[in-house]
């Protein structure tokens, strides 16, 4: 797996420690969902301006937002759907270059103000930010109460288990 950090933006240092967490993360997403770790991520950091640019060219939406995701592969191509679950078909299995999964846009601006809205680390949005985008790249939504309930208890159940769970959860 290969994830690919483009710094766009001056308001954070990005520490290799958060790097290693968010490689953590992107690969426990791929695992969860039964993925082939052969895939490459791309993850930008940006400021407010930026976000608010690319949230208009590319949703036509005014103002910014905390995350862009940019899925670079149809559902289908991750083979089969069984119970819920994207899996690899047997071909894919046996090609060993990697495939660009997508790309992922964070606004570090709005991630700062959303760790301090709940009370947790900047470190901790962004990996929150990165798994919801990831989940995203890998062909959920949320447009339904039912498929935003299930997205945001897979987002909190593997953030968790990867030690980053939300302030003042037990």
């Amino acid at each position: 797996m290969s994830l690919v950090i483009d710094n766009r933006q001056n308001i954070l240092n990005i520490e290799e420690e958060l790097v290693k967490i968010l490689e953590r993360v992107v690969i426990e997403c791929l695992n969860r969902e039964k993925l082939s770790t052969k895939y490459e991520v791309s993850l930008s950091f940006v400021n407010n301006v930026e976000m608010s640019k690319l949230n208009y060219m590319y949703r036509n939406k005014k103002g910014t937002t905390d995350v862009l995701s940019f899925p670079m592969l149809e559902s289908e191509s991750f083979g089969c759907k069984a119970d819920n679950q994207y899996c690899i078909s047997d071909d894919e299995k046996y090609n060993f270059a990697e495939k660009l999964l997508g790309d992922i846009v964070i606004s570090i601006e709005k991630a700062r103000e959303q760790a301090t809205q709940y009370g947790h680390s900047i470190q901790r949005e962004i990996a929150f930010l990165t798994v919801h985008s990831m989940f995203h790249l890998m062909g959920y939504d949320h447009e339904g109460e039912s498929e935003r309930k299930e997205m945001r208890e897979k987002e909190e159940d593997l953030l968790c288990s990867l030690g980053l769970k939300r302030q003042g959860m037990e």
